[in-house]
C-alpha cells in the first residue's frame, strides 16, 4: 500500500478510536472486513443499511480497484415533488417521445446547487450534518412559492428563478458549501450563477417550437413541496456512456462479464480497439470486474441512473417542526424521505398531447434494390433454367414473394437487396430512438418502396397497428420506366399473401389503371401534386407523422406542392434526382399560425456507405 494510502486509512483508523463505532459500520468490521473497505462500501450504497454495504462487499471481492483510495463524487440538488413532479416526468416523456432525446433527459427534474466535489468515504456522515445545518438555518425565510419563468431559446428550454426566492436558494447553496469545508473538509462550489430548472437542452431547432408547446402545458402548482437532495456518482466514469443490460448473459470466456437484467454497465469509447463488431468492453458497476459483452444484450441508460442517493432536507412551511425533524429522522435512517403519493391523471397526458397542433410528412426514398447492385441482367442471375430463384450472392435476398406470372414479374419490380432491407431497418430502428410518433405510412406500388415500409415499420414495433397504404399516384416518372407499358406490380392479394399488412380498403388518389406510360413531366408532377394533396386531406386530423415510402424523385415532387413552390425545370429535377441516395429522406411540418408548411430537419441522421465490389478468391489466391 502506498505511503499517502496508508496515511489516510490511518486517519480513519484514528477517527473510529476517538468516538464510537457508528452501528452501520460495526456490523461489517465484526465479520473482518477492512475499515477502508466497509466505509467504501457504505459511501457508494448511500449508507443506508449495513446490508446493503454487505452486498456491495461480497459482489466486489474481485474488484481490482477496492482499495484503491478514490472517493465518491457528491452533488446537491433541489428537487420537486409531488405533482409538479409528476407533471416534469409527463413533460420529459412527452418530449422523448415527440422530439426525441435530449441531454436534459439525462437527469431527473432538478436545481443544481452546487458543482461535484468529492469527499473522503470516513466524513460522509459530516456532509449530512453540513446539510442539515443549513437547511434549518434558512428554513423559516424559505419561500412558500418558488416562482417559475419558462426561458427558451435555439437550444435550451427551462425555468428560471428569479428574485428574493433566488436568494435565499443561493443563500442556503452557500450555507452548505461553509457547513461541509468546516465539518467534512470539503471544497465546494456553491451555484452563485442563474438558477433553473432544465426542460431540454441541445435539441433540434426544429423542435424548440413543441417543445415551448408542451412547456407552456405544465401547470405550475403553488403547493408544490422541495427537497435538497445529496446525491453521489463515481468519479472514475463521468464521461463513460452507462449501459444497461436487458437480458441474462452467461461469459462463455473468462473475459467476458457476467449479465443480469437491470446491472449498469460503464463504457469508455475511446478504448474500444480490442473489441470485436457488436462487442464491447465495459465495466460492471455492480460487481467492478472489467470485461467483453455484446451490446445487443443492452440499452442506453440516463446518466443519472447509476447515482445513489444519500440524504434530503424537505422544505415545507405547512409541517410542524416536530414533524418535519421526524421525517429527518426517517431520512436519516433510510437514506430518503417518501412525500405523499398522488394519483396520476390521465387527462394531463392528453392536454400535453393536445398541445402538438400541426402535422409532418416525412418522404423517404426507398432502399437499395438488386438491379442497382447486380445491373439490368440480375433475373438472369439469380434464376434456375425452370425459373426458380435461387441465391448467388448474399446481397440478393434470401426468398422472394410469389406472383402470378413467376419469377419473370419481377425483371421491372426489383426486390430490395439485402443491403436494402439492413438500410431500411436501420432507418427504422433510428426513427424508433428518435421518439416521433408515426400515424399512418403510404407507398408506391412498387415492390421496393412496400419492402421498404414493412422493414421500417417492423423496426418501431407498428407492423401490426398501422396498415401501408398503396397509393400509386405516388409512383415512379413512368417515363423513366423501361418499355412501353407499366410494369407488372404486385396486386394487394399477392401483397397480402405475402404477409405484407396493407389496407385493402384505402381508395387511392389515383388507381393503378389510371398510371400513363411514358407522361410528360408536367403530368408527372400533377399526378403527385394531386396524391399528396389527397394524403394530408385524409391525415388532416393526425397529430403526428405522415410517412411516405416512395422513389427518389418524390423527395421534390412530393414535397414542392407543399410547401407551396413551383415545379422545377425537368432538366434540373433528373439531375438533383441522381443525387438522392437510399434511404434519402425530406421531412415538412405544418405551421398552423402561419398557415403553411416548412421544410426542417429529418428526425434522423443520413444513411452513408461505401460500395463493395465483388469479389472472387479464385481469381485472387490462383491468379498470376
Amino acid at each position: 500500500m502506498a505511503a499517502g494510502e496508508t496515511q489516510l486509512y490511518a486517519k480513519v483508523s484514528n477517527k473510529l478510536k476517538s468516538r464510537s463505532t457508528s452501528l452501520l459500520l460495526e456490523p461489517l468490521l465484526a465479520l473482518g472486513f477492512p475499515a477502508h473497505t466497509a466505509l467504501k462500501a457504505l459511501a457508494a450504497t448511500g449508507r443506508k443499511t449495513a446490508e446493503e454495504a454487505l452486498d456491495w462487499l461480497h459482489c466486489h471481492c474481485n474488484d481490482p480497484s477496492l482499495d484503491d483510495p478514490i472517493p465518491q463524487e457528491y452533488g446537491l440538488f433541489l428537487c420537486p415533488t409531488g405533482p409538479l413532479l409528476e407533471k416534469l416526468q409527463e413533460f420529459w416523456r412527452e418530449s422523448r417521445r415527440q422530439c426525441a432525446k435530449n441531454k436534459a433527459h439525462e437527469i431527473f427534474p432538478h436545481v443544481t446547487l452546487c458543482d461535484f466535489f468529492t469527499c473522503e468515504d470516513h466524513k460522509v456522515e459530516c456532509l449530512y450534518e453540513a446539510l442539515k445545518r443549513a437547511g434549518d438555518r434558512i428554513l423559516g425565510s424559505f419561500p412558500s412559492v418558488i416562482p417559475l419563468v419558462l426561458h427558451s431559446s435555439i437550444s435550451y428550454l427551462g425555468f428560471f428563478i428569479h428574485d428574493s426566492s433566488a436568494d435565499i436558494i443561493r443563500e442556503f447553496a452557500m450555507s452548505f458549501a461553509t457547513e461541509a469545508s468546516v465539518l467534512a473538509d470539503c471544497t465546494v462550489k456553491p451555484c452563485t450563477k442563474q438558477l433553473h430548472l432544465t426542460l431540454a437542452h441541445k435539441f433540434y431547432p426544429h423542435h424548440q417550437r413543441t417543445l415551448e408547446q408542451l412547456a407552456r402545458a405544465i401547470p405550475l402548482s403553488p403547493g408544490c413541496q422541495w427537497t435538497a437532495t445529496l446525491y453521489s456518482r463515481d468519479m472514475r466514469f463521468v464521461h463513460y456512456q452507462t449501459l444497461k443490460a436487458t437480458f441474462q448473459y452467461k461469459p462463455q470466456n473468462t473475459d467476458e462479464l457476467n449479465l443480469s437484467p437491470g446491472d449498469y454497465i460503464f463504457v469508455d469509447p475511446t478504448q474500444q480497439k480490442e473489441a470485436s463488431e457488436g462487442w464491447v468492453i465495459g465495466i460492471s458497476r455492480w460487481t467492478g470486474c472489467r470485461g467483453f459483452l455484446p451490446e445487443n444484450y443492452t440499452e442506453r441508460a440516463n446518466e443519472s441512473d447509476t447515482w445513489v442517493k444519500h440524504r434530503t432536507y424537505t422544505f415545507s412551511l405547512a409541517m410542524d417542526l416536530n414533524s418535519r425533524r421526524d421525517g429527518e429522522a426517517s431520512s436519516r435512517r433510510n437514506g430518503e424521505f417518501h412525500p405523499p403519493q398522488t394519483s396520476r391523471s390521465l387527462s394531463s397526458v392528453q392536454a400535453l398531447q393536445a398541445t402538438i397542433l400541426r402535422r409532418s410528412v416525412l418522404v423517404v426514398r426507398h432502399g437499395e434494390r438488386v438491379d442497382q447492385i447486380f445491373g439490368k441482367s440480375w433475373l438472369q442471375q439469380c434464376s434456375t433454367p425452370d425459373g426458380k430463384y435461387y441465391r448467388p450472392d448474399l446481397n440478393f435476398p434470401c426468398s422472394l414473394p410469389r406472383r402470378r406470372n413467376g419469377i419473370k414479374d419481377f425483371e421491372n419490380d426489383p426486390p430490395l437487396s439485402s443491403c436494402g432491407i439492413f438500410q431500411s431497418r436501420l432507418v427504422g430502428e433510428a426513427l424508433l430512438d428518435s421518439g416521433i410518433r408515426i400515424t399512418s405510412v403510404f407507398v408506391s406500388p412498387a415492390l421496393r418502396c412496400v419492402q421498404t415500409a414493412k422493414h421500417i415499420l417492423e423496426e418501431l414495433k407498428l407492423e401490426k397497428k398501422i396498415k401501408i397504404r398503396v397509393e400509386p399516384g405516388i409512383f415512379e416518372w413512368t417515363k423513366w420506366e423501361v418499355g412501353k407499358n407499366i410494369p407488372t406490380l404486385m396486386t394487394l392479394e399477392e401483397l397480402k399473401e405475402a404477409n405484407f399488412n396493407v389496407d385493402a380498403n384505402y381508395r387511392p388518389a389515383f388507381p393503378l389503371s389510371s398510371l400513363i406510360p411514358a407522361e410528360s413531366y408536367d403530368e408527372y408532377v400533377q399526378r403527385c401534386s394531386a396524391s399528396v394533396e389527397r394524403i394530408t386531406s385524409i391525415c388532416s386530423q393526425d397529430l403526428g407523422v405522415t410517412v411516405v415510402v416512395s422513389h427518389g424523385s418524390a423527395l421534390d415532387s412530393c414535397t414542392r406542392p407543399l410547401l407551396g413552390l413551383p415545379p422545377r425545370k425537368s432538366g434540373d429535377f433528373a439531375q438533383l434526382v441522381r443525387k438522392i441516395p437510399s434511404l434519402g429522406m425530406c421531412f415538412c411540418e405544418e405551421n398552423t399560425k402561419e398557415g403553411k408548411w416548412e421544410l426542417v430537419d429529418p428526425p434522423v441522421k443520413t444513411l452513408t456507405h461505401g460500395s463493395n465490389s465483388a469479389f472472387n478468391w479464385r481469381n485472387w489466391i490462383l491468379g498470376s
